[in-house]
């Protein structure tokens, strides 16, 4: 078996799931509603922002979390960001399980 040829086979399945092909679909109709894709834009770089924040074990304040609350409701009542969100998370936490199993492998060297 090449590992390879495997992984090749693993790109190629990812994007033969339903996970991806929906996200490609949600992403390209984004693609052409100029202010929703400013406003999601807008809305992930603040969530990656405040979780690099807590990853790094800074305090948020509170205004911030107000703020990406009332940011987060108002995209949410767009039912086509609201998809692309739910999507976006579904192929996340399909990746994270690829990676899980990946990791299970306990092929990292032993010292």
């Amino acid at each position: 078996m090449n590992v390879y040829e495997e992984s090749h086979k693993l790109a190629k399945a990812i994007k033969e799931s339903e996970e991806y092909k929906q996200l490609k679909t949600l992403s390209e109709k984004i693609e052409e509603k100029n202010e929703l894709k400013s406003m999601l834009k807008d809305f992930m770089e603040k969530q990656v922002e405040m979780q690099t924040k807590q990853m790094l074990g800074e305090e948020i304040s509170t205004n911030a979390l107000e703020d990406i609350q009332k940011l987060s409701a108002i995209v949410m009542q767009d039912p086509l960001a609201a998809e692309y969100l739910q999507a976006q998370m579904r192929f996340g936490i399909m990746l994270q399980d690829v990676y899980k199993i990946i990791g299970e492998t306990g092929a990292v060297a032993q010292f």
